[in-house]
């Protein structure tokens, strides 16, 4: 997630200088040094020192210690917080950080790196109105966004946009794997069902008409849609993606319980 944001970030036209990266691992610095030309750091507090606003990108397990490690800096600093931990609530980051921080809790999606993310963001109230924009343009730069009032929500915001770009993927894997099945060739089957999924998304995102309205307009009665439909029908399709996107809010709430 942290290439995919820095990249949608370069891609925009962010001065590269003005991006001060931490990374622990020298393979890693030495790649995001080489593909996006920004400075990077192998301690946190290097990287962090001199920035208005800080974007945790980092595992869940880890958020906890990298805010400690902080902590001292934060207090002396004030910087905005902007969080892409999973599960991890803006309250446990503050308290983390020593409390009385600006935090942006935010779940982007990889699509980010080519401009095309969704990202759901939840402000604490120690975000002032200035810092709420910072954080917005930060993200927007790399896709659209949407603020959530309840922060409760963002768990289902990361079920929904932030792992769903697996869904559309897999769902690709399927088509392409059936294709060849009945008989298409590899390279064929591969080229149909990823140009599907890319002209349907473009539809759903240009047309303007809800995902049931295109799909009541390709669907003739007795006809050869209507005969997969009602195969997903039969094996409970929403009910799998909804299970799938409830196991997946829950575990952002586990993550959360787990790292305090």
């Amino acid at each position: 997630m942290a290439r995919s944001l820095i990249g949608g970030l370069v891609a925009q036209g962010r001065a590269v200088d003005s991006l001060h990266v931490a990374e622990p691992y020298a393979e890693m610095r030495e790649a995001l040094a080489r593909d996006f030309g920004v400075p990077v750091h192998a301690d946190n507090r290097d990287a962090a020192r001199d920035a208005g606003t800080w974007v945790f990108a980092v595992k869940p397990q880890v958020l906890k210690n990298v805010c400690e490690d902080l902590a001292e800096l934060a207090q002396q600093t004030r910087p905005v917080i902007v969080s892409i931990a999973a599960g991890i609530t803006s309250d446990q980051i503050e308290r983390w950080l020593g409390g009385g921080i600006a935090v942006v809790r935010c779940m982007p999606n990889t699509p980010a790196l080519l401009g095309a993310g969704a990202t759901g963001l939840f402000a604490n109230a120690h975000v002032s109105p200035t810092q709420r924009e910072q954080a917005q343009s930060l993200l927007a730069s790399t896709g659209i966004t949407v603020w959530i009032d309840d922060e409760a929500s963002m768990d289902a915001v990361t079920a929904l946009s932030g792992s769903g770009p697996a869904y559309v993927f897999l769902l690709a894997e399927a088509m392409e794997a059936a294709g060849i099945a009945q008989g298409l060739p590899a390279e064929s089957a591969r080229a149909l069902a990823l140009q599907t999924v890319f002209g349907a998304a473009r539809m759903l995102v240009e047309s303007g008409e809800p995902a049931a309205v295109l799909r009541q307009r390709v669907t003739s009665p007795g006809g050869t849609t209507q005969a997969a439909l009602d195969t997903f029908a039969a094996g409970g399709f929403r009910e799998l993606v909804d299970a799938a996107i409830a196991n997946a809010t829950q575990r952002g709430r586990e993550l959360s319980a787990a790292n305090d």
